[in-house]
């Protein structure tokens, strides 16, 4: 709901056609995800590794490389001049830190503001969804 009312405050950017893969990732593509689930719980901390094999002890190595890799710049940083709906998304926070097709990452995230749940959103399985969220409907 907060995404979809600020859907242009995050580009999700796919530079792949229909069908295939997107850009290609480097060989020294390597992310070191940090995540504040804001519940009182561990920071949690993985490693991604992208490139031919995906690795690293991130939950989902092969599907978070896969979503990267289909986004034009999934670590661009934020427009200044956004107008971002006041929605609160929780309390998780998360810092990716790296290399992403050569170049360097280091960016916060989290679910403050309807732009910066986009932005999260945006990243697909590299961070988890929020606490507490049920993907079914109810009866």
């Amino acid at each position: 709901m907060a995404v979809l009312l600020c859907a242009a405050c995050a580009e999700r950017g796919s530079g792949a056609a229909p069908g295939t893969t997107g850009p290609a990732t480097a060989a020294g593509d390597a992310l070191t995800v940090e995540v504040d689930r804001g519940d009182g719980s561990p920071v949690e901390r993985y490693t991604l590794t992208c490139g031919d094999v995906p690795g690293g002890d991130h939950p989902d190595p092969a599907g978070a490389c896969a979503h990267l890799a289909g986004l034009d710049d999934p670590f661009a940083a934020p427009p200044t001049d956004r107008a971002c709906t006041e929605v609160y998304g929780g309390p998780q926070t998360a810092r990716v830190t790296g290399t992403w097709r050569g170049a360097p990452v280091d960016r916060d995230h989290a679910r403050t503001d309807g732009c910066r749940i986009a932005e999260w959103d945006a990243l697909g399985p590299l961070l988890p969804g929020p606490v507490g969220v049920v993907d079914q409907l109810p009866d």
